[in-house]
């Protein structure tokens, strides 16, 4: 599953819960799969983070120059 369809259905989940209908053990199943849901994210997030660097300049050549993003920039 992509990040969006997995965003989109965590944000589904909370939805649910907010509202207050759920029995305790929907309430239960339903946060499990929330907080795999999220790791699941924050992971694919992580990923994508360490693929993102900075386009620093361009040499005589036309080749770009960059170095990895740091967090926190």
């Amino acid at each position: 599953m992509d990040f969006e369809k997995k965003l989109s259905e965590l944000e589904g989940l909370v939805g649910q819960m907010e509202k207050g209908e759920l029995s305790l053990e929907e309430s239960l199943k339903a946060f499990e799969k929330g907080v795999k849901l999220s790791r699941e994210c924050q992971k694919q997030l992580d990923q994508a983070e360490q693929k993102v660097e900075k386009l620093l300049s361009v040499d005589a050549d036309g080749a770009a120059k960059t170095e990895p993003f740091e967090a926190g920039e």
